[in-house]
This record gives structure tokens, C-alpha cells and sequence, in this order.
């Protein structure tokens, strides 16, 4: 989503290389330049206009360090006050999810801004922690809503509590709120109804399920590809409601992103989830540090590691590490590495994690690249995976025709993976050699 407003403020830095000094007018430039890449990334002007006035007072007169370059300063002075315009640590880390409330959660917001997928994958992410969640079917004007929620409690194996045919959406509350009791369930969400544009009638439902549920949460989940109209939207809400807190969806896309950062500026309420993707993992705490670091191009590699940790098999990383040990890697254990990676989600999320990867070209190819490997190995019998020497012409023929692909692509894959096992093989010869001539001490992988 950052694309455009990373790729303009890494130009600007670039354009400081060289000063001895950060001046006045050198400052005022640059500053120019940030402002104008924060207005065409849809921030709002007053929130643009004083995030500048702050990051200018705090520029002007700062020595240049001998270890570091003028652009290197501004980056972090700039970095500093990105991560306290979105809120600073105020945000739903992970160890304040761990111990943060149980009891009620609404979910409220405009209708299209991605409100029941949100109740589920914040039910995962709860459960994750331990919690035991209910959700709970409060649009009662949008039928699909509630078939939706059910279908999203089967795939998480979360309970869903549905009135069907009750109108009042605070009956409902009320004995959802005995059945998560009876049930010893601890959090429980409330998606409620949302509407094309804000409404009294919609306020006033909300505001009577608040006087009836006292929640320890009312979060907004917002469209983060909405706009400026996404900034009045949470004001409206925050004014009928008093917010505790925001959720983003649809971080993943391509809209310019301002109101990402101008919501929490304008309401004081912090940004406490993220929604990365359409998967029901792809939702996560928010980090203020850790956005404004993708946003300036400085990666996020905490976050890639916690994503590594949660999709990885440790089991099945051991077992690799003894076959790649004793070379008897096979088309089974590549497979198996490929469906790994792909838990991680897609591949540009990932290298948008990495320090100065997030404009890298051709990712879609490399992305369709790893589907047609995938392809091929899946439409070949398990032996001749485990065996790959018996591929003859007329398999590989057969596995073309199963793949989608050119038996040239089947060949050129089988290429590249004896390729890789020889490689393996002389890494493992040149070890034990190293070894022996005391150069190197024995290992053993996976031990």
C-alpha cells in the first residue's frame, strides 16, 4: 500500500547525500518534499502540515554525526515522528494482546470495509492466545452477514451464537452474552450492521448495544484504501461511540494509504490491528515502529521472523537438515519446503519485509514461477518423486500434460534440482575434507 509514499521519501533522502550539515534550507527542501509525498499519499493536510512543523523543529541545527549522512539523520528524525504520528507504542503489541481484556468486543464500521472477515481472524488471533472466543451475528439487515460469520466459526472451529428472525439487535447481544457464559467462552465479538454512509438510525442501534454490553472494546475497522473520507468516518464514530481503538483492513492493496496515518492523529484513539491479506492469517497487532520502517524502506524483519515461526514445521526443518546432511534430499522434501512458503503469504509481502526489497521487479513472475513447480511435482506419483531418476520421456510427457506446463519446464526443473543436490553433495565432501584437516570441527545437522 506504501508503495508510492516510500518510493517519494527514499528520493528525497537520497537528494541530502553529501551535506555536512543539516541546514536550514537543506531541511526546508527535503521538508518540502516529504510534505507534498505525505499530501499525494492522502494524509490530511493538517495532519501533514504539523507532522512537518514537528520534524522541522526537531531537523534544524542537529550536527551531522561522523558516522552517519545528513539523509541517514533525517531518515530517523522523519522515522520518529512517523512512528508517533501512528501512535508509538500504543498500539496492540503482542504482549499487550496477551494480557489484554476479555469480555465484549464490537466490531463496528461501514458497510464494504471488511467487518465479519475481521471478527474471525481476530477470533484466531485470540485464540491463538489462549482466549476462548464467540462470535456473535448482529447485522440483521444483510443476511449474508450472518451465513458468512457461520461459515468462518466452521473453518476456525470457533462457535458462532445466531438468532435468526430477531430484529433486535440488543436481544440478541444480551443472550449472546448468556450463552458465552454457559459456555465459558471469555471474548466474545459482536459484528454488528454496517450502512453505505453514516446514519442516525445506525448510531443509535450502536449506541443502545453499547448501554447494554458495557464492552471492554469498541473497535472500528476501516478501509485503509478509503481515503480522507476513512479520517471523517472514525470521527463519527469516535464522537457517538468513543472508540478504544482502530482496525485497518486491506493494508495489502494499492491505495495510497494516508488515512493509515492520519486516523489515529485525528481521533488520539490508536491503530490496534492490521489486515494484511485475504487469508485468515493475514491479520496481525499493530506496530507503529514497525510500519513506519516498511514505509521508509527499512524492512520488517521482526515481522518476518514471527510469520517464519509460526508457518515453519520445526519437526520437518530437522528432517531436511539431516536429508541435505546426508544428500538424500528428494522432490518430496522440495515440495514439501514450497508448500512451507507459501503459509508465509505472497511472495511481495515478504521481500516488502526485507530492508530496501519492497520496489523489487518481476515478483508476480517469480510468484507464478513457484505455482508451476509446485504443479509439476504434484502431478508426479509419489515414487517418482522419491526417485526422480526413473522420470523417462513418457512420464515427463504425462506430468506436462497433468501441470499445465512443457515437458521443457519439467526438464529444466529436474535440471535445477540435480543441480542443487550436486552442489549439496561437493558443500558436504568439502566439509568433512575441512574437517579432517582440523580447518573446520565436525557438525551435524539438525542435532
Amino acid at each position: 500500500m506504501f508503495d508510492s509514499l516510500s518510493e517519494k521519501l527514499q528520493s528525497v533522502f537520497k537528494n541530502l547525500r553529501g551535506y555536512g550539515k543539516l541546514t536550514d534550507k537543506n531541511v526546508a527542501d527535503a521538508l518540502r518534499e516529504v510534505r507534498l509525498a505525505l499530501l499525494e499519499a492522502d494524509v490530511n493536510y493538517k495532519v501533514a502540515r504539523d507532522f512537518i512543523e514537528k520534524t522541522k523543529q526537531r531537523a534544524l541545527g542537529q550536527e551531522v554525526l561522523a558516522s552517519v549522512t545528513p539523509g541517514q539523520q533525517i531518515i530517523k528524525i522523519v522515522h520518529d515522528e512517523l512512528v508517533e504520528l501512528m501512535g508509538g507504542d500504543e498500539g496492540q503489541s503482542a504482549d499487550k494482546l496477551a494480557h489484554s481484556k476479555n469480555g465484549n468486543w464490537m466490531m463496528v464500521g461501514l458497510h464494504g470495509c471488511g467487518k465479519t472477515t475481521t471478527c474471525g481472524k481476530l477470533a484466531k488471533l485470540l485464540a491463538k492466545q489462549g482466549r476462548k472466543p464467540l462470535l456473535v451475528a448482529c447485522d440483521v439487515y444483510r443476511p449474508a452477514a450472518i451465513e458468512q460469520l457461520e461459515t468462518l466459526g466452521r473453518q476456525l472451529e470457533v462457535p458462532v451464537f445466531t438468532l435468526r428472525g430477531e430484529a433486535d439487535v440488543v436481544k440478541i447481544a444480551k443472550q449472546a452474552t448468556a450463552s458465552a457464559q454457559a459456555e465459558d467462552r471469555n471474548v466474545v465479538i459482536f459484528d454488528t450492521a454496517g450502512r453505505l454512509h453514516i446514519d442516525q438510525e445506525l448510531v443509535q442501534e450502536l449506541v443502545r448495544m453499547k448501554s447494554a454490553l458495557a464492552p471492554q472494546e469498541i473497535l472500528l475497522v476501516a478501509d485503509a484504501a478509503t481515503g480522507q473520507e476513512a479520517v471523517n468516518i472514525a470521527e463519527h464514530f469516535d464522537k457517538a461511540l468513543s472508540i478504544t481503538g482502530i482496525v485497518l483492513t486491506k493494508l495489502d492493496g494499492d491505495a495510497r494509504g494516508g488515512a493509515a496515518l492520519s486516523m489515529r492523529a485525528v481521533t488520539g484513539k490508536p491503530i490496534k490491528f492490521a489486515g494484511t491479506g485475504e487469508r485468515l492469517d493475514d491479520f496481525e497487532p499493530f506496530s507503529a515502529e514497525r510500519m513506519a520502517g516498511r514505509i521508509l524502506g527499512m524492512g520488517d524483519i521482526v515481522g518476518l521472523v514471527e510469520k517464519a515461526q509460526d508457518a515453519f514445521d520445526a519437526q520437518k526443518a530437522g528432517e531436511l537438515q539431516e536429508k541435505i546432511a546426508d544428500q538424500s534430499l528428494d522432490l518430496e522434501d522440495f515440495l514439501s519446503q514450497l508448500q512451507q512458503l507459501k503459509k508465509l503469504g505472497p511472495l511481495e509481502n515478504l521481500l516488502g519485509m526485507l530492508p530496501g526489497m519492497g520496489k523489487m521487479p518481476d515478483l508476480s513472475v517469480g510468484e507464478s514461477q513457484l505455482k508451476r513447480i509446485e504443479a509439476i511435482i504434484q502431478s508426479m506419483t509419489p515414487k517418482e518423486r522419491r526417485v526422480p531418476e526413473i522420470l523417462n520421456a513418457g512420464r515427463r510427457a504425462r506430468i506436462a500434460r497433468g501441470s499445465g506446463t512443457s515437458v521443457a519446464e519439467v526438464n529444466d526443473l529436474l535440471k535445477q534440482f540435480n543441480g542443487m543436490k550436486r552442489m549439496m553433495k561437493e558443500m558436504g565432501r568439502m566439509q568433512k575434507a575441512m574437517a579432517r584437516k582440523g580447518i573446520l570441527p565436525k557438525m551435524r545437522l539438525g542435532r
